[in-house]
Parts: C-alpha cells; structure tokens; sequence
C-alpha cells in the first residue's frame, strides 16, 4: 500500500499526518479548526484517501500557522506515499457542483510545484477560519505535494458551497492523478518526477 506518515513541527504547531492513497476514505481530523477538519474530510472522502491529521496550533494567534501547516503536512505525506511516481495516471481533472457552485480542479503530480487557486470568496471568514487562508490550503497542498494544481470556482453565490465544491473537485482529480495506470513506468518523457 501507499502509505506515508509526516510530522511537522514547529514553534506554532505540530502536526501528525498519515495518509493511505489505496485507502477507503476514512478519516480523523482534529485540527481545532472546524470547517477545516470538514474540508479535509471532504478530500479524504472523495480522493478515497484514508488520511489521519491532528494539530495542535497557535489558535490564539489566528488561524493560519495551523491551516497552513496541516496542509504542508498533507501534501508532503502524499508526495511522500507516491514515492516514484511510477504506474499512476499522473494527471487528473474534475468538476464538482454543490447546490449552485461549480468547481473545477487539474492536477499534474510533475514532481514541480505550480498551484493557482481562485476561490472567488466574498466573504472574510466560514466559521472560524479566514476565507484567505482556506485559499492558502489549497496552494499550500499543491506546494507541498510538488504538483500544478490549479483549483478554480467557476461559478456560485454561497462562499461555504463555493469551498466545499472546490475541496471535492480537488479530491475528484487526486483519486484520478493517483491511480494505478497498470503500468510500472514513470508517466514522463524525462523518466523521472
């Protein structure tokens, strides 16, 4: 199995991050963060990771050492559990409606970090995270995982459906990029990702 596991820790938080890619879509989320935990579950839901994450950050602060450093945690243990990148897809892309929100989401796991995120928030935050650092998560994840991820809201009026879509198109594209292609190959003309 695709397994890694990813500790983080700093003077803001520390992080446990263990993530299956052949997984069923488990989860436990304990971020302290409560729609971040949502979101996160969302992804391991549908990308049918099955992903363990805790933190325990600098709250009092604000929340972005937190989500950011989940999110680093998370890309780094994927990156980690593809290992070679051999046999996978490589690429993968999806759409994601909830309710009048549509998302779209590609990814390339190069090996060569490029996230582009346009939420189209309005809001300044849902629940008690920043709409500025739920688009943080995502270029966070593309960084750390060292894929062009390109996460787009393409339409919607309600910025909860808006992020929750964009999570779910984001998965929807992983559990593509991720999956075995039945060969052992590494899927680039380099030879290397």
């Amino acid at each position: 199995m695709r397994h890694a596991e990813v500790t983080r820790k700093t003077a803001e938080t520390d992080v446990r991050c263990s993530v299956n890619l052949d997984g069923e879509g488990k989860s436990d989320i304990q971020t302290g963060i409560g729609f971040l935990d949502h979101m996160f579950a969302a992804l391991a839901k549908h990308a049918r990771f099955d992903l363990t994450l805790t933190c325990k950050g600098d709250l009092e602060v604000d929340d972005h050492h937190t989500a950011e450093d989940c999110a680093l945690a998370l890309g780094a243990a994927i990156d980690k559990a593809l290992g070679e990148r051999r046999g996978i897809f490589r690429f993968g892309d999806a759409h994601a409606p909830l309710d009048e929100a549509l998302a779209r989401a590609v990814v390339d796991l190069a090996g060569r970090p490029s996230p582009h995120v346009a939420l189209g928030l309005r809001r300044d935050s849902i629940g008690d995270i920043s709409c500025e650092s739920l688009t943080h998560v995502l270029t966070s994840l593309g960084t750390a995982m060292r894929a062009a991820l390109h996460v787009d809201v393409l339409k919607g009026e309600n910025d909860h459906h808006k992020v929750e879509a964009a999570f779910k198109a984001t998965a929807l594209a992983l559990r593509h990029a991720v999956a075995h292609d039945g060969s052992t190959q590494v899927p680039s003309t380099k030879g290397v990702l």
